[in-house]
């Protein structure tokens, strides 16, 4: 697929200022970590690779063609960066795994003669409960 290590050296982290609670703390470090990486510059993808990136995570890439994802969750700004670090990894590689291709499956025989014959039985039962023709 892609070698680990050089894409996580392509990845650019800055540190944010946190939102929600956390008293005078919250508003002086800055343990949120905002990851930014460079699809269209990157020297680890392919062109193919690249593609399929841009395609399959297009809501979640900017027009600049960064992939931007962030981290807060802990208050530990190494945490953080680990954590982000991870989910983009796992994001990179679902994007350029290929989806199996569907086989479709035959209907069976039993299957197509059954509803053939729940079908005719319907029939009978309705034409069964209309009024006799007299003539």
């Amino acid at each position: 697929m892609f070698n680990e290590e050089a894409i996580i050296k392509e990845f650019n982290f800055k540190g944010v200022r946190s939102s929600g609670a956390g008293g005078q703390h919250v508003n002086k470090v800055s343990s949120k970590i905002e990851l930014s990486f460079n699809i269209k510059d990157s020297l680890v993808l392919t062109n193919i690779q690249k593609q399929s990136i841009q395609y399959k995570l297009s809501n979640r890439i900017t027009k600049e063609g960064l992939l931007i994802l962030q981290c807060g969750e802990s208050r530990s700004q190494h945490r953080n960066k680990n954590i982000a670090t991870i989910r983009a990894i796992e994001l990179l590689k679902l994007a350029l795994c290929k989806e199996k291709k569907r086989i479709p499956t035959k209907i069976p025989k039993a299957v197509i003669i059954k509803r053939l014959k729940n079908k005719r039985a319907n029939k009978e039962r309705k034409a069964n409960r209309q009024k006799p023709n007299l003539d």
